[in-house]
């Protein structure tokens, strides 16, 4: 087993820097290129690795961090701070990923310290649906769910991600539905979802469960700050130059 954990290469920062990377790729074909491009397509479906990963990790770290109540002060801050940006880039009236992020923040919360059953599902519940006005609505909430319930056994991130994809194909296959035969719109989903996939696979077969070894406050505070400076200099090329 220590062998194991040892030939597992990649840290945590590394997976993360991954994920901005995939998100960055995402974000600008929504905003540059041409919807229904092969350059579009392949972009945005790169960029469905982001959002599955974030909220493994967001579990993870409620699990690490020395101060929950300072975790989530951290979400709600850059949670408000990029939504203008992140409304002005996209032109959606939705909340940003980073509040869809902090409402699972709060979902751990509930599952944590709620002891009454049913009050703890209820509270579950309802905060799911607080995502569904956020971008990832309803899906990153199911994620994080999963990956609540399979923290600490690899066997259950196993089926927590093949829950995920499986979810994920669905609900992009029902998009897809709208305007294809149901046989082609199932191929779409499933092959859309191929980002989580490689997700799981990543973190399930090659994350060493560490951080770097040097740079862990700037990579910590990076994440943070790189969301909504990144929709502020996508917007502002967009109005300079488009």
């Amino acid at each position: 087993m220590q062998m194991e954990k040892e030939q597992k290469k990649l840290s945590r920062d590394a997976i993360k820097y991954a994920a901005v990377f995939a998100m960055l790729l995402n974000h600008v074909a929504h905003v540059f290129l041409q919807e229904g491009s092969m350059e579009y397509e392949i972009c945005v479906a790169i960029g469905y690795f982001t959002a599955v990963t974030m909220c493994y990790f967001l579990v993870e770290g409620y699990h690490y961090t020395r101060s929950k109540k300072k975790y989530g002060q951290r979400l709600l801050l850059f949670a408000v701070v990029s939504q203008v940006p992140y409304q002005a880039v996209f032109g959606l009236r939705q909340l940003n990923m980073l509040f869809t992020l902090l409402f699972c923040f709060l979902i751990l919360v509930s599952l944590e310290y709620i002891q009454d059953s049913g009050g703890r599902s209820v509270c579950v519940c309802l905060l799911a649906a607080a995502t569904c006005v956020c971008d990832w609505g309803g899906l990153a909430a199911a994620f994080t769910v999963l990956f609540a319930q399979a923290y600490g056994s690899r066997r259950k991130l196993l089926y927590a991600y093949g829950m995920d994809y499986l979810l994920f194909s669905l609900v992009s296959a029902a998009e897809y539905a709208k305007a294809l035969s149901w046989p082609l719109a199932a191929v779409r989903g499933l092959l859309e979802g191929v980002g989580i996939l490689v997700s799981g696979v990543v973190i399930v077969f090659f994350y060493s469960g560490k951080r770097t070894g040097t740079g862990g406050r700037f990579s910590k505070w990076f994440f943070y700050v790189f969301y909504p400076l990144h929709l502020l200099i996508l917007w502002a090329i967009n109005i300079s130059y488009f």
